[in-house]
């Protein structure tokens, strides 16, 4: 029943969308810290700014970004990331760029959201004893801010593994486009897509319950 599986590259699809899960996390994360400063910060224009983007990108659909990439960044702008004519890598690392940038505004909210849990007299106090708004923001706000955040990021973690099937559009070989081929392919749809979403059970429920036990374990106690 399984023995067409043998004619795709379901693993190799599966660690490309591990790939671009974990390199859009990382970068998510540090552009999603940037904005959350930006948007606690003191100056009118940095949180215009955040706002702004933060406002404005979660609104625009994850595929339209994707394509702006690909369509806008490269073939408009000529723009190829160090990939030259390499189309795979190409296509990849566009694919992580639009991730990053969708994701960055739901990591934003979900920092901001544990900056809020942080009791403004610490960091007044910080303020007191003439640290700066930055040193405030590393040294007080922010360690706390994460560990307050632990579980709302997972979920975000976890929808960006889902979202990563958005990268098919552009060309990306993940779970997806193997997917779409193999259904085009074999007269197995409702087996096809058993295997597929058991793939990203696989991948997406380990990491809900093992961040959400650490979310447990590291919560500050107030």
């Amino acid at each position: 029943m399984f023995d067409f599986l043998a004619d795709y590259d379901l693993l190799g699809a599966f660690w490309t969308t591990v790939q671009l899960a974990l390199l859009a996390a990382v970068g998510s994360l540090i552009w999603g810290t940037v904005l959350a400063a930006m948007r606690v910060g003191p100056v009118p224009l940095m949180r215009g700014i955040g706002t702004t983007y933060v406002n404005t990108v979660r609104n625009i659909p994850l595929t339209v970004i994707i394509l702006f990439a690909s369509l806008g960044l490269y073939q408009t702008l000529n723009i190829s990331l160090g990939a030259g004519e390499d189309f795979e890598a190409l296509n990849f690392r566009l694919a992580v760029l639009g991730l990053i940038l969708y994701t960055s505004a739901f990591v934003c909210e979900a920092l901001r959201s544990g900056i809020n849990t942080v009791p403004v007299g610490q960091a007044e106090a910080a303020r007191a004893i003439g640290l700066s708004f930055g040193q405030v923001l590393r040294l007080v706000v922010l360690p706390q801010a994460f560990r307050s955040s632990v579980v709302p990021l997972a979920n975000v973690l976890i929808a960006l593994t889902k979202n990563t099937t958005v990268a098919a559009a552009i060309g990306v070989t993940e779970a997806a486009l193997v997917m779409k081929e193999m259904i085009e392919n074999e007269a197995q749809l409702l087996l096809i897509s058993a295997v597929i979403a058991f793939g990203f059970v696989v991948l997406t429920l380990p990491t809900g319950l093992i961040l959400g036990w650490v979310g447990k374990k590291v919560a500050v106690k107030r």
